[in-house]
């Protein structure tokens, strides 16, 4: 069970790193644009990329987490459980207020399984 904890929390870790590579490094790409519902135009304001750029860090440092507490902490549960969590209460914030329901599923359905699995484990 650890194992798949350990993949599946990877595989989170790498969501949010290319979420960070759209939000970040290719913040006027058409893949950002489609990802985000965005036009092209919009991700040529400067604001808006300055607030996708901040976005961005804050998902590389979800990732930074979620690898941190797998390989450099004794007990890496009750870490991953909270890191987890915040990205699920994310997911559904961004869902809702969005109006986009899909934005759960697509954010936050790994980050489920994680927990389920670390609740049960």
């Amino acid at each position: 069970m650890n194992l798949i904890i350990t993949i599946i929390s990877l595989l989170v870790a790498v969501e949010f790193l290319y979420i960070t590579y759209l939000e970040t490094f290719a913040t006027s790409s058409t893949n950002t644009a489609k990802t985000f519902n965005l036009s092209e135009d919009n991700l040529q304001d400067e604001k808006v990329q300055t607030l996708l750029k901040n976005q961005g860090i804050y998902n590389g440092l979800i990732a930074v987490g979620i690898i941190y507490a797998l390989f450099f902490t004794h007990d890496h549960r009750n870490s991953l459980l909270a890191i987890m969590i915040y990205i699920i209460l994310v997911a559904l914030y961004g869902s809702f207020s969005s109006g986009n329901k899909s934005i759960f599923f697509k954010q936050g359905t790994l980050a489920v399984i994680v927990a389920i699995l670390l609740l049960l484990n």
